[in-house]
């Protein structure tokens, strides 16, 4: 199952039924609002989705879709270090920080620039139901894989110490809670949130 598109009008639609859900929660939002907040009749919403719970899909799909591209585009700026430069040790070291904390940045870049599609993850899941619930669960296991991976790598080298699934659960409960408390005008930028996270729990020699 695929509800994405690239259709813009549908993606806008998406957008604000994102916003209505966190506004009003998934159940509470009813087909005559979301209709009403986008500017069409409520019989004209079924030419663009099946049902609410497919717009709930759709939601969901277009943050796990951005959260995927986002982590892999800044994995891909993760440039290896030489062991020539400094021990091998130390290299596998940095290059285990340096992905970590890569995903970090992504993780908040995602949840800061799409907030709405992914507190909607967040809070609504539960309410996914039988293909859509398995189709977002092979997203969602794709887009943890990347962490998984940076994880057992810094494990490996050192960095991190401990169960490596605790680890990632702790990692991204923190990152995911910053949509509750995170304020942009604040003190503290993302880039330095991400850092301090990895910081907070890196060996570094």
């Amino acid at each position: 199952m695929n509800v994405a598109t690239a259709s813009p009008r549908r993606k806008e639609l998406v957008r604000i039924a994102a916003r209505l859900f966190v506004e009003e929660g998934f159940d509470r939002t009813t087909v005559r609002m979301l209709a009403q907040e986008m500017g069409i009749k409520s019989g004209s919403l079924f030419h663009h989705f099946a049902d609410k719970q497919e717009i709930l899909c759709a939601v969901i799909e277009e943050g796990m879709f951005s959260a995927l591209a986002i982590a892999r585009e800044h994995l891909a700026r993760c440039e290896p270090h030489q062991a020539s430069e400094v021990t091998a040790s130390a290299a596998s070291q940095q290059q285990a920080r340096e992905r970590l904390l890569a995903l970090a940045r992504a993780h908040l870049d995602t949840l800061l620039t799409d907030r709405n599609a992914h507190v909607v993850a967040l809070y609504e899941w539960r309410r996914l139901e039988g293909p859509a619930r398995e189709h977002l669960v092979q997203l969602r296991d794709d887009y943890e894989d990347l962490w998984r991976d940076a994880i057992a790598s810094a494990v490996a080298a050192g960095l991190l110490k401990g169960d490596a699934a605790l680890l990632r659960q702790f990692m991204l409960g923190a990152l995911n809670w910053t949509v509750r408390w995170y304020r942009p005008d604040g003190e503290r930028s993302p880039d330095e949130l991400a850092e301090a996270l990895v910081d907070s729990l890196c060996r570094l020699p």
